[in-house]
């Protein structure tokens, strides 16, 4: 029943993706304009870490897409909410977790879509990592992706307005940019910067990626990597399910 109720939601939602294929690839495009405009300016410096620039820039470039794409999903719940669409999901059998997990798979499905696509336009542009360090870096955008869309769609319920709910999210995702490592290693910032940006959960994200790329997957980095998107994806969907539940949405 489940399976068949993910399916089912997860049917409903990526055709209207692929009917939007404009907005397929505009996704991609900040992160692509950084990696175009800003890698460049990294080439020749001596960013503290193991292997190139753009081992260092990619994997935060593609945390980057799922992270502001993911955190800003719950918008559809609240024009879903205007439309009347909420309201005639509450009157069917359809599972609550089915309802939240077809909508965050889509998700993750077009994230990873539009990583793919920056990942080739990275190796055109000079990228050279090993094919397996690629497949983790899909890997934990679709966890993250998982988890931030669940956690929107739960604030979307909550909230009555897109007004009240693009400020909200947008207060979450700049500290986390900022705090994250995303454009470069936080090692390079002061000691007190470093510190404060461990207790930023996506840096250990950027960290098990950064090592992902330059072939090293028996880390700490990748360790704690795994245990933090693991952990937060479970605990983002087991948030959003409670809120759909008593939402009845």
């Amino acid at each position: 029943m489940l399976l068949h109720d993910t399916a089912l939601i997860y049917g409903r939602y990526m055709r209207q993706s692929l009917r939007s294929r404009f907005a397929l690839l505009f996704g991609v495009l900040m992160p692509l304009l950084y990696l175009l405009l800003f890698g460049p300016l990294l080439t020749d410096l001596p960013l503290g870490g193991q292997g190139s620039s753009w081992q260092v820039l990619v994997p935060g470039l593609l945390l980057q897409l799922g992270l502001f794409g993911a955190l800003f999903a719950g918008f559809m719940i609240i024009l879903e909410k205007g439309s009347g669409i909420v309201d005639r999901m509450r009157v069917t059998p359809v599972s609550r977790l089915g309802l939240l997990l077809g909508r965050v798979l889509r998700d993750a499905t077009v994230f990873v879509f539009q990583a793919v696509l920056l990942v080739l336009a990275a190796l055109a542009m000079g990228l050279r990592a090993p094919l397996a360090g690629i497949l983790i870096g899909f890997a934990f955008v679709g966890l993250l992706t998982v988890s931030l869309a669940s956690l929107s769609y739960a604030v979307a319920m909550k909230v009555r307005t897109p007004q009240e709910f693009g400020p909200l999210i947008n207060a979450v995702s700049m500290p986390s940019m900022l705090l994250s490592g995303l454009m470069l290693p936080m090692t390079l910032g002061p000691a007190w910067l470093d510190v404060l940006s461990h207790f930023m959960p996506f840096r250990y994200l950027v960290d098990a990626m950064r090592d992902a790329y330059v072939g090293e997957y028996a880390t700490a980095h990748m360790a704690y990597g795994v245990l933090v998107a693991l952990g937060f994806s479970a605990l983002a969907v087991t948030v959003g399910t409670r809120v759909f539940r008593t939402a009845g949405a």
